[in-house]
């Protein structure tokens, strides 16, 4: 990992402040697919919105909690997306501070057909893992703003990563979850995540001028439309590779993804043959590949 990236190490549990009004607090929660924690923001300077409150953690809980300066109170808690690093936590916040939860809607919100259509045939998902039970006090609407105490958020879905992914504006700021991160590229595993959401995603954060991207982990993102011309490039050359090895004749997923990913860990092997799968799916949808039988993980692929 670039050396740059590693650089990102705050304090776990400690409110730092990025800007006037904006605090972010890393979660207790590293690993391979969450790098240094879980980001949890807290926006205002009286009545305080938590964006993203995190893993089911008491200490978390009681680090948000402390955060909190005589005068502020907890009034809203926002929830970018229901996995298991981001949501747990939002209900245990809700009992202490009587705040409502809001986010797009339960874990399986905003899924597409073709994934919906997957799930009911038996396929799971892979990688963080989907906070099944969770449930938000507030269902949002794309493009519904949110006003408290001297701030507002927008919301925008941003589905691909998973379904009820949304992201927040609040004026050139985007919190933006998952979606874009700075330290990795997203990790889009069938049936939560659908490359093709996705890149429309990216496409429609694209078409904003933003000034920064805070990410649901690493560090805040300075360039946002590199980045995210970044991301969309990365996927089409991702695209093209699997097109390519397909050239020399039909195969599976986990196949590609050997082919492909040549210099990822033996752990990280079964999320990089999900991401195959996702663009393999995408590609079906478009019409350049089809499947030798029903789509699923272990199908073999071919091109048209």
């Amino acid at each position: 990992m670039d050396p740059e990236i590693l650089k990102f190490d705050p304090p776990v549990g400690i409110a730092e402040e990025l800007e006037p009004g904006l605090r972010r607090l890393l979660a207790p929660n590293p690993s391979p697919m969450t790098f240094r924690g879980t980001n949890t923001y807290l926006v205002g300077t009286r009545g305080i919105a938590v964006i993203d409150p995190g893993p089911d953690s008491e200490a978390h809980l009681e680090a948000i909690l402390a955060a909190l300066a005589p005068g502020q109170d907890i009034t809203h808690i926002f929830v970018t997306h229901a996995h298991i690093d981001h949501s747990p936590l939002a209900r245990p916040l809700a009992e202490r501070t009587g705040a409502p939860i809001l986010a797009f809607g339960d874990a399986y919100a905003g899924r597409s057909a073709v994934m919906q259509d997957l799930a009911a045939r038996g396929l799971a998902g892979g990688g963080e893992g989907i906070d099944a039970g969770f449930l938000p006090d507030q269902t949002l609407a794309d493009g519904e703003c949110i006003d408290g105490d001297g701030w507002s958020l927008k919301t925008l879905h941003t589905p691909g990563h998973i379904g009820n992914h949304i992201a927040f504006a609040l004026d050139d700021i985007c919190f933006c979850g998952d979606h874009v991160m700075g330290w990795a590229s997203s990790l889009v595993s069938p049936p939560d995540g659908d490359l093709t959401d996705f890149m429309a995603s990216c496409r429609r954060l694209a078409s904003y001028e933003w000034r920064v991207f805070h990410a649901g982990h690493g560090a805040p993102i300075e360039n946002p439309a590199e980045r995210l011309a970044w991301l969309i490039a990365h996927r089409e050359m991702r695209e093209a590779e699997i097109l390519s090895a397909l050239q020399s004749g039909p195969a599976r997923a986990y196949d590609l993804a050997s082919r492909i990913y040549t210099e990822t860990p033996t752990a990280l092997m079964g999320a990089a043959t999900r991401n195959v799968f996702a663009h393999l799916v995408d590609l079906v949808g478009k019409r350049q590949v089809t499947s030798q039988g029903p789509l699923e993980t272990d199908a073999i692929f071919e091109c048209v």
